[in-house]
């Protein structure tokens, strides 16, 4: 080894260059921005430099669920999979932003999940196969990086109904700390999903972009991104509308669902319940989530598992569980700061982001670590998916002035060298875009070949860090040893995704590979994937819808068919002849479901007709209910209640101040 050389490709790049031959061809105005959560995923826009907006729908929800049942062809997603997911447990996949880019030596955190490899480092999940048991060699198998994609796709029809068009490209954002493998599954969700992606984005750089837009915010931030299922720490410089990333940390395996779980299985414990079945533990960790929901207003819950005593939860309680996975975060912050070289007291401000930030001691945990109250104005499940918006907004062609980002390696790229040794080519926090040489020499005499093995990492020995590529270079004088000079260039470009060539500087033979990480899909399946998205995209759309409305009139007709068996025999609510009715619409539904092939039109129709014909029945119910609510109150009592929930709503929902651009630098 003789030489080293490291150099940034740009000191202050722009993100979109205006030589850029790729971004001439772009439709202003028709770029999205993705936020693909562990928990949930939201997809907004931010058109030709206007502020950005998260699309929601018909109930005013921007939340998509990440969450995709496979109880039909193709799998419903959102709100429809989750529904299904107590009845279903084992074909409703959620989280599995956890799994991406990952391989079974990998997976050392609590999963619901039957895994396999039938290929080494390509993870499947066994769909339908408990944990536990031997998957039916017949049952379904996707991958982490196909469920992914139809959360993806679902966005993207969101954000096409919106525009009226087909979208131009996207920008995904992805935890500051994924590797260059869980990068490069998002990226290949993204084309299965029939997206061009523009750009991955690290998630607290995004928020700082949203962040700093709305604020005018200069100074040094740190911004704390707490998620479902992952936590990532930066630190940022902002001055004028310019991003630079100082350091980053955090724990890709690490989030709201680690709370859940917890609590969880305090919950079987205090209940009794020694060997939890599958549904008893799924019933117990949605318990758990809608009781930490509950918990970040009220200091004590009831929580009732299905056929056991309720329990009463306090949040003292929850946050004594939680603490030890509190304080990882907290560890991750410190070593940060360290890493920037700065104390807590020199920042300016501390942005949380996530929704698992809602909790009380989180809040608490961080004032305390950066010795200042965090800021939360801007909600934090949204603020990612502005910052996407916004650049892919830029990328996609519109004019918008002041933007810049500067963004790091999350973690060290380097070679194995002899003795299983690694030599870091990039180091942890380098800024991106990055090109790095160095060169090596031989180590034996006649030694005509290399092999290029390339790690991912921050520790000493190749085989304890992540196996990004092999290549082999070939054609290697035959010279005595350390005599020949082997050139090795390691490129980053803004997505942190790798390209390394080698090259032997006395014959010029040369190779290079794009790297490919050990854990992902192959160049050749993706390529499938996207041509089978794009050969069956109308039927796969017809076939969605009508699982859609399937599940919705089967919603439709279980609610009737309770109330009605609640009312009894009842004519004052239900008289004899909309009874007859109620049962000849329900019988029209029962036959309109029985058809397996039934499109989406007749089951819309029945369940037209159902809610119809069911109106006045669930007009008296409303209004016997409501007069049973008011009795013995007066008017007074009334109003001060409505007035309350009116008030516990607009805190729920949290203030959403307007960007503003940013002022010239």
């Amino acid at each position: 080894m003789t030489s080293v050389s490291i150099h940034d490709t740009g000191a202050l790049f722009q993100i979109a260059e205006p030589t850029d031959q790729r971004r001439a061809q772009r439709r202003p105005g028709r770029g999205i921005g993705i936020d693909l959560g562990t928990t949930n995923s939201l997809v907004a826009l931010a058109p030709h430099g206007a502020a950005p907006r998260v699309l929601r729908d018909s109930s005013g929800s921007g939340l998509v669920p990440s969450v995709v049942a496979y109880t039909t062809d193709p799998p419903l997603v959102g709100r429809a999979a989750q529904a299904l997911q107590a009845e279903h447990p084992s074909q409703v996949l959620s989280s599995v932003k956890r799994l991406m880019g990952r391989g079974l030596a990998d997976i050392d955190f609590a999963h619901p999940y039957h895994l396999s490899e039938e290929t080494p480092g390509l993870l499947r999940i066994d769909v339908g196969a408990p944990v536990g048991s031997q998957a039916d060699s017949a049952s379904r198998r996707v991958t982490p990086t196909e469920v992914s994609a139809a959360i993806l796709r679902e966005l993207k029809l969101r954000a096409e109904a919106e525009l009226g068009e087909p979208c131009d490209g996207a920008v995904i954002t992805v935890p500051a700390y994924f590797d260059d493998a869980q990068r490069q599954a998002t990226r290949d969700a993204g084309r299965i999903a029939g997206l061009q992606v523009y750009r991955l984005l690290a998630e607290p750089t995004a928020a700082a972009l949203a962040y700093g837009l709305d604020r005018g915010g200069e100074g040094l931030f740190a911004v704390y991104d707490l998620g479902g299922g992952t936590f990532d720490i930066s630190l940022l410089r902002l001055h004028k509308g310019v991003f630079q990333v100082l350091a980053t940390g955090g724990d890709s395996a690490l989030g709201g669902d680690d709370f859940d779980r917890a609590l969880a299985a305090r919950l079987l414990q205090r209940s009794g319940v020694g060997e939890p079945t599958r549904n008893q533990l799924d019933a117990a960790r949605l318990a758990a989530r809608a009781a930490k929901e509950r918990l970040t207003e009220a200091t004590a819950t009831r929580v009732a598992l299905p056929g056991l005593p309720e329990l009463e939860v306090t949040r003292a309680e929850f946050e004594a569980l939680i603490e030890p996975l509190a304080q990882r975060t907290l560890r991750a912050c410190r070593q940060a700061l360290k890493d920037a070289g700065l104390r807590a007291p020199e920042l300016d401000g501390v942005v949380l982001v996530g929704g698992s930030t809602r909790v009380p001691k989180i809040r608490e945990l961080v004032a305390e670590t950066f010795k200042r109250p965090p800021l939360a104005d801007i909600d934090p499940d949204e603020v990612v998916a502005w910052g996407a918006a916004i650049q892919a907004d830029i990328l996609s062609g519109s004019a918008r002035e002041g933007v810049t980002l500067l963004d790091v390696v999350p973690l060290s790229l380097g070679l194995e060298t002899m003795g299983g040794i690694v030599e870091k080519i990039i180091p942890r926090n380098a800024t991106i875009p990055i090109a790095a040489r160095q060169v090596f020499t031989n180590y034996a005499e006649h030694q005509t070949g290399m092999v290029i093995h390339v790690v991912q990492g921050e520790r000493e020995l190749a085989r304890d860090c992540r196996s990004l590529a092999r290549f082999d270079l070939k054609g290697i004088p035959r010279l005595p040893p350390s005599m020949a000079r082997v050139e090795v260039t390691f490129q980053l470009d803004a997505d942190a995704l790798l390209t390394v060539s080698a090259r032997e500087l006395m014959t010029g033979v040369r190779q290079s590979v794009e790297v490919k990480p050990t854990y992902g899909l192959s160049e050749e399946e993706v390529d499938r994937l996207v041509m089978e998205s794009l050969d069956h995209a109308g039927d796969d759309y017809a076939r969605r819808n009508a699982a859609e409305a399937r599940v919705e009139l089967g919603r439709v007709v279980l609610a009737l068919r309770t109330a009605v068996a609640e009312v009894g025999h009842l004519r004052e609510l239900l008289p004899d002849d909309e009874r007859a009715g109620l049962e000849a619409a329900l019988a029209a539904a029962d036959a309109a479901m029985a058809d397996p092939d039934a499109a989406a039109d007749p089951l819309n129709r029945a369940r037209t007709a159902l809610e119809k014909v069911s109106e006045p029945f669930a007009r008296r119910r409303m209004e016997r209910a409501l007069n049973a609510g008011m009795a013995g109150k007066s008017l007074h009592d009334i109003e001060r209640a409505l007035a309350d929930e009116d008030a516990l709503q607009e805190k729920r929902a949290g203030h959403t101040p307007e960007l503003l651009e940013p002022e010239e630098p």
